[in-house]
């Protein structure tokens, strides 16, 4: 017999080797009927795989990730399926569910435009109303190389060559004519598929290196209903207009050209107004709690990051070096990030348990060879900004100091209007190979962190296998408009580079000892981080953002000198003005102060004039009446100062 903890908490016998539906249907059916799969502790299985074991139980429907996860999955084996028969011969990569949808890659002479996904599309219909079972089997690794052998898949064989047998088990599902390289678990037959669209067509190296061949990405997307489908695909097309590549060109805010290089971007002068007032904003929120602004060089000796472990280690993720051809030898690295930088900074004279702790900050430029087929605008570039520091703590006061940061990171969200975030404890797992230092620093490092989380009432959830190689972190993920995650700003606890850097201070004991440091990075990357802002807001920035945040139009030429005179009141008072003196209709130009997403329109003709004072508009809202331009000055100042919404 086996112990099962039922979601209410209640604890039952059943017989070992019971399938999760037969648990569930004593449960409910009702949700059995919503069931995908199933949950015992932290393995997800499918509704009739047996259970052997004690352990706590959960049915998973589509409203859990995990259930989203295999549902998806089953239609990327479906969509492969029906691919397949289209066109024999097809070989396929990998195709797993990612956050929103799926995706798999192909190996097919023919190329793929989206005018073949409605016929690819039918073909899965076709296979959905044959309701085929998916079916698991177990196999040995050298049963599962002759098995792909045969079928004439190289990409599966190759995945399986790098199998340790003895540490993972091997499984293929099957459904219908079409069987696939799969850990699992899957729905229980196509049937339960039914509202699916295959949406882009993308190309992929294989395992992400360039010097592979480009295979055929297709993406998709499937739910359990039409009316999720239907509200999905209109929260796609906004956000396609959305498109941060799209506003920043329509807006002028930055340019990505490969005549600097791809991955490089430059700021407008608008998009420039954006980055220095979220500079502003953090300097003034770094100053409030102590922290002292440093500047690093773009480059570094290269034993600098052979002493931290960035390098070799990340060698393929990182620019050449650059050797100098003389008697010296040495070899500079473009920056890849600014922490061994600041450990410079804080060893070059002693320091006392008395100085700590010591927070220094930086927006540091760091470069990173990404792949170009992973570019993708601001959102993944190859040099970016951090908005780095590093904080050099006492054992004593490493709670208190994780605890400011999630503080300040809540204080990023609230301003930019992010209401919805969650957290994520990224921690080691086993494979002590990806890890430097001692394990027992670790744990205490882990504790800290669920402690510092747990004070400020933090929801989390605990990845294993997610931490960085130096030390664990809390990674939070805000949701934008449009409902989707961005993984944003970043903490993390470091026991390894102090040791690495033999970073030391005077303790009260007359003893040397090590600090703790803290990373941290509320933004992440600037140049991500307005990517995220460009799409949350649609290019509608709040005021205090807003790179022109009002325009004055005067009707006539008769206005134009009035009109220039409140420009230049409104430029004394700090506020970002343009004036629009075209000789063009009123409309037109109110039009096109629309089309620019300008926030406030400032307009005047004979009645303003001769009264002293402005007709004013606020951006998709229309006339707001007439005040005294004071009135508006003050109404403006209000929103900047206090950077509302």
């Amino acid at each position: 017999m086996i112990k099962l903890q039922l979601p209410n908490g209640e604890i039952k016998e059943y017989e070992s080797g019971i399938t999760p539906r037969k648990v569930i249907e004593g449960i409910s059916s009702r949700l059995l009927k919503d069931s995908l799969a199933a949950k015992i502790n932290d393995r997800v299985i499918g509704l009739d795989q047996p259970i052997t074991m004690d352990g706590s139980f959960k049915a998973l429907t589509f409203d859990a990730d995990e259930g989203k996860e295999v549902f998806w999955h089953s239609t990327s084996h479906l969509m492969a399926h029906a691919i397949e028969e289209l066109y024999p011969g097809a070989k396929f990569g990998v195709g797993p569910a990612i956050e929103n949808g799926f995706y798999y890659d192909i190996d097919l002479d023919k190329k793929l435009t989206l005018e073949d996904l409605p016929a690819i599309e039918k073909k899965m219909q076709e296979i959905v109303q044959q309701n085929n079972p998916y079916i698991r089997q177990e196999l040995t690794k050298e049963e599962a190389i002759e098995f792909f052998k045969k079928k004439g898949d190289n990409y599966k064989v190759e995945i399986l060559s790098g199998i340790d047998e003895n540490s993972e088990l091997i499984s293929i599902y099957k459904e219908g004519s079409f069987t696939d390289l799969c850990r699992g678990p899957h729905l229980e037959s196509t049937g339960k598929i039914k509202h699916f669209k295959l949406l882009s067509i993308s190309g992929s190296y294989w395992k992400g290196d360039e010097k592979n061949k480009q295979l055929q990405r297709i993406y998709g997307i499937s739910f359990p209903t039409k009316k999720e489908l239907d509200e999905y695909l209109t929260r796609l097309e906004e956000a396609k207009k959305r498109d941060h590549r799209k506003l920043g060109q329509e807006l002028e805010l930055f340019l990505i050209t490969p005549k600097v290089g791809v991955g490089l971007p430059m700021w407008l002068p608008k998009g420039a107004v954006i980055r220095e007032s979220l500079e502003k904003f953090m300097r003034e929120e770094q100053r409030k709690r102590g922290y002292q602004p440093v500047i690093t060089p773009h480059i570094g000796n290269i034993n600098l990051y052979k002493t931290s472990g960035h390098y070799p280690y990340y060698k393929d993720s990182q620019f050449p070096p650059v050797k100098f051809d003389d008697e010296s030898g040495e070899e500079y690295l473009l920056k890849p990030m600014n922490c061994p930088h600041h450990f410079q900074i804080y060893a070059s004279k002693p320091r006392s348990y008395k100085d700590l702790p010591i927070r220094y900050s930086e927006f540091g430029t760091v470069y990173r060879y990404e792949q170009s087929g992973e570019l993708n605008g601001l959102t993944r570039v190859r040099c970016f900004t951090q908005d780095d520091s590093h904080m050099f703590v006492r054992p004593d006061q490493l709670k208190d100091e994780i605890c400011q940061v999630i503080d300040l990171i809540q204080v990023v969200f609230s301003t930019m209007g992010f209401k919805d975030f969650t957290t994520q404890m990224s921690f080691r797992d086993d494979n002590a190979e990806k890890y430097g230092g001692d394990i027992a620093q670790w744990e205490k490092a882990q504790k800290d962190l669920i402690e510092a989380a747990d004070s400020m009432n933090l929801k989390y959830v605990i990845a294993l296998g997610e931490a960085a190689f130096y030390g664990p972190k809390i990674d939070f993920m805000v949701r934008d408009a449009l409902g989707r995650k961005w993984q944003l700003g970043t903490v993390q606890v470091d026991y390894v580079m102090p040791e690495r850097f033999e970073l030391e201070y005077m303790g009260s004991d007359g003893q040397k000892h090590r600090p703790i440091v803290i990373h941290r990075a509320p933004f992440g990357s600037l140049e991500r981080f307005i990517g995220v802002l460009i799409e949350h807001y649609a290019g509608e920035f709040p005021l205090w953002l807003a790179p022109v945040q009002a325009i004055i139009m005067p009707i006539t030429e008769r206005q134009i000198e009035y009109a220039t005179g409140i420009y230049n009141r409104m430029k004394e008072a700090d506020i970002r003005v343009e004036i629009d003196d075209r000789n063009e209709k009123i409309g037109y130009k109110i039009r096109e102060a629309e089309v620019k997403k300008i926030p406030y329109m400032v307009v005047v003709g004979d009645k303003e004039q001769a009264d002293n004072e402005i007709t004013y508009r606020k951006h998709k809202e229309g006339d707001k009446g007439r005040i005294k331009l004071e009135e508006l000055i003050a109404l403006l100042k209000n929103q900047i100062e206090n950077r509302l919404q």
